[in-house]
């Protein structure tokens, strides 16, 4: 606690110290420095005036009717008037003179008067210094109230010191207090979560009291009580606990007990189910042996009354898997007896049935596709049942089930490989590999998998199942007939290529081009939709869709390699597809021939034709790359866009250069096969041919009016030595009227033609960059035509065509609106 100041005390005596030297300030400084205000200088004033006028002291105090001189003293009681004060008083007068200052005796001699004089002069000079003595005293006064104000103020000031240093005492201890019992709450709270962890690590320990007793009550029924699952996951959970918590006291133990319990309630499913799946087969087999058991009525025993059952013994078994999955060394087999007793209860119940169907398909005598085909799709749907309702049960076992599935294959394969093996017709063989095809693509849809729940001892099996299995693969089991199919393929397969595409003839039909692109574009069937679905993946891309608009040969050359690109070694392959898509493209450029003499528009329909098939014939060629058959297809194949970028990048002789920046591609060097050089080059021109058509027909009259007026200026040129030059605006046929009726007339071409020949363009092409391409380009021609005739114009009428024709930019605008 700070000390008290010290009490302020008055000096009765100055302190000794040397004389320190004052600042001196004249009149005119101070009244500057410290002006007087109108209140102050009219107490100035005041004072003054007062003080002007000094009392008398009291002993020369007179009646108010005699003289008031000061200096003169007062002897009343005169009878007559004196005029010498040094005349004696006569005895009568003493009785007046009772004031201090008079005589006790008369004044007789010259020296008692100057003593007497002397008295009064001290009067005098004592009577003028009383109101500074009043003043000393009320200033003393004053200074003795000041010291005893300090007196009390010291003390007030001590007291207040003493307050102060209590209260900070007390403020102290508050604080001390306010620490203490913080520390005494963290102190609490720590215990609580000390508490709490060990609550939290005592639950997985004591979740074996729960588990044993539970397991240890008796009855098959255990395992269809709602807690069971929950113990098994629990259990679970503890376990994984304490595998990653072994260095706990008795960790080991308790790890060892938990595991105990698992393979118990493990072995209780693995008995649960194997009891059950008994049982049913026992009945079902019993109703089946009955006489008159229609086919209904079979489904529903072989299936139904499976499934009937799914709702009991799935989540049973899902549990059996996923802690054989966690657990293989202890489970794994206990699974595996599952799937063995589930596989032999199936077998059983279907094989009778399975030879009765093969034997009513009449293997020796029915057409093979029509065996292969109802055969394997009656295999296809029986492997389909048994995967779904396997399914229905387990979530895993893959390999076993597809070793199963093989097995009821079998029965049918020993029938249908002699037939496929003896089998001489490429339609038929290709038939079958399509039936095989159809039925290999067409699997079922595979389920979403989901993330389990983990870290956490709540279990929730509201959630759906995730399943395993995925989707059932039809070509793991129909792979041993489609390599006997391969087989016998590829030795029909050059006679085909030889008689349907080298030698074919079109025939009406096949040459009505756009009315087959117009006709296609209706809605088609769901059956016609799952024949395009049985070509092989090789050619799935969606520039490749609409085969039934594509000419017959190119339709033949995709069908038949795409039936081979899977069946045949890739040497073999290289060759036959090297011959194929040469024939094909030979075909293709004879029938655009054939397409411009039939069609109304001549060029454009014929080179639209040959454009289009031999872009498909490209990205086919692309696709297949000749690469080995057990390579993916490529599917970094954009379109029938990548396709001509690809071509355009190695055939740059006929076209601009800003057709490569367009469309992103560099100018590279490559070395390529003859068939696909020679489609370049095709495709090439056929562009080319497309790009000068649609830009033609509206610019032409423009280009034949750019053209007179050049050659009439260059006549004029050579006659100007003449003295009659004509000028070129007094022609006729050079007026601005004319002018403008060109433009005119190809706005109007640019509404029509234009415009056709794009909608033309997207009929055949149907791909938008593609035509994008295209338009671009043609519009560029028709830029390039239009802006000779713009500078034309321009000069001729000395600007007067400026507000009429299109400016570059007002004419790429308006091209765009036309072709968008």
């Amino acid at each position: 606690m700070s000390k008290a100041p010290a009490p302020h005390r008055r000096a009765g005596t100055p302190a000794a110290s040397t004389p320190r030297p004052k600042p001196q300030f004249t009149i005119e400084e101070w009244e500057a420095k410290a002006p007087l205000s109108d209140l102050a200088l009219k107490s100035v004033a005041a004072v003054k005036a007062a003080s002007e006028k000094t009392p008398l002291p009291l002993k020369f105090s007179v009646d108010e009717d005699e003289s008031s001189r000061p200096s003169t003293p007062n002897l009343r009681g005169k009878v007559g008037s004196v005029s010498r004060p040094s005349t004696p008083v006569p005895a009568f007068t003493r009785q007046f003179a009772s004031h201090a200052l008079h005589p006790k005796q008369p004044v007789q001699t010259p020296q008692q008067f100057y003593d007497w004089v002397a008295q009064i002069d001290r009067s005098v000079a004592h009577s003028q210094e009383a109101h500074f003595r009043a003043h000393v005293a009320v200033v003393s006064e004053h200074l003795n109230t000041a010291d005893t104000l300090i007196e009390r103020i010291d003390e007030v000031d001590r007291e207040i010191g003493g307050l102060l240093e209590g209260w900070r005492s007390v403020e102290e201890g508050g604080k001390n207090l306010k620490v203490a019992c913080e520390r005494l709450l963290e102190e609490r709270d720590r215990l609580l979560e000390l508490t709490e962890e060990i609550g939290t690590r005592l639950e997985y320990f004591q979740e074996l009291e729960h588990a044993t007793r539970m397991l240890n009550h008796p009855g098959e029924s255990l395992v269809l009580q709602t807690d069971f699952l929950y113990m098994v996951e629990r259990v679970d959970i503890c376990i994984d606990y304490l595998k990653a918590h072994r260095y706990y006291r008795e960790a080991e133990i308790y790890l060892l007990r938990f595991q105990q319990c698992m393979t118990r309630a493990m072995t209780l499913i693995r008995m649960f189910f194997v009891g059950s799946l008994r049982a049913l087969t026992a009945d079902v087999s019993r109703r089946l042996s009955e006489k008159d058991v229609s086919s209904t009525a079979q489904m529903h025993l072989l299936y139904t009354r499976f499934r009937s059952v799914t709702s009991q013994l799935s989540p049973l078994l899902s549990e059996l898997e996923r802690r054989a999955e966690a657990h293989p060394e202890d489970l794994s087999a206990l699974l595996s007896e599952c799937h063995s007793a589930y596989f032999a209860a199936r077998k059983g119940l279907l094989v009778g049935r399975l030879m009765e169907e093969i034997r009513g398909l009449d293997p020796a005598h029915t057409e093979l596709v029509e065996l292969t085909n109802a055969g394997c799709s009656y295999l296809k749907h029986l492997c389909t049942d048994e995967f779904n309702l396997y399914r229905e049960f387990f979530d895993s076992g893959e390999d076993q089930l597809y070793t199963y599935l093989e097995t009821l294959c079998d029965y049918l394969y020993d029938d249908l490989r002699p037939r496929i093996l003896h089998e001489t017709r490429l339609t038929t063989l290709c038939e079958v590999c399509t039936v095989l095809q159809a039925l290999m693509v067409l699997d079922v849809a595979e389920f979403p998998e989901e993330p389990p729940d983990e870290g956490n001892l709540i279990v929730d099996f509201d959630q759906p199942k995730p399943k395993g299995l995925g989707q059932l693969h039809i070509s793991h089991l129909l792979q041993m007939v489609l390599q006997d199919a391969q087989t016998r393929l590829f030795f029909k397969a050059q006679s085909v290529i030889q008689a349907d595409i080298r030698y074919y003839t079109p025939k009406p039909e096949d040459l009505a081009y756009p009315d087959k692109l117009v006709a296609a574009r209706k809605p088609v069937s769901q059956h016609e939709i799952k024949e395009k679905d049985s070509v092989s993946q090789l050619f799935q891309l969606p520039s490749l869709d609409k085969k039934e608009t594509w000419f017959p040969t190119l339709q033949k050359t995709v069908w038949v390699l795409s039936q081979l690109h899977d069946f045949v070694k890739p040497a073999i392959f290289e060759d036959i597809a090297h011959e194929a898509v040469s024939l094909c493209r030979q075909s293709l450029v004879t029938s655009s021939n054939l397409v411009e003499q039939r069609s109304s528009t001549g060029v454009l329909d014929g080179q639209l034709f040959l454009v289009r098939h031999l872009l498909i014939l490209k990205e086919v060629a692309n696709n297949l790359d000749y690469t080995p058959k057990d390579t993916e297809p490529r599917s970094d194949i954009g379109g029938m866009t990548d396709t001509l970028a690809s071509v355009l990048n190695r055939t740059t002789a006929l076209l601009p250069d800003a057709l490569f920046a367009s469309l992103g591609m560099p100018r590279g060097h490559d070395i390529l096969s003859d068939s696909r050089h020679d489609i370049d080059q095709d495709l090439k021109r056929a562009c080319q041919e497309v790009i000068s058509f649609c830009a033609r027909l509206p610019c032409e009259p423009l280009r034949e009016w750019v053209d007179r007026v050049r050659a009439f200026n260059d006549a004029r040129v050579a006659f100007s030595s003449g003295p009659q030059a004509p000028l070129l605006t007094e022609q006729e046929w050079a007026k601005q009227a004319i002018a403008e009726n060109l433009h005119q007339v190809f706005v109007e071409a640019c509404e029509r033609d234009l415009r056709s020949f794009v909608t033309k363009l997207r009929l055949y092409l149907e791909d938008d960059r593609t035509v994008s391409v295209l338009v671009t380009h043609i519009e560029e021609a028709i830029i390039d035509d239009y802006l000779k005739f713009q500078n034309v114009v321009w000069n001729m009428y000395a600007g007067a065509m400026k507000t009429v024709v299109f400016s570059q930019d007002g004419l790429r605008d308006y091209l765009k609106s036309i072709c968008n």
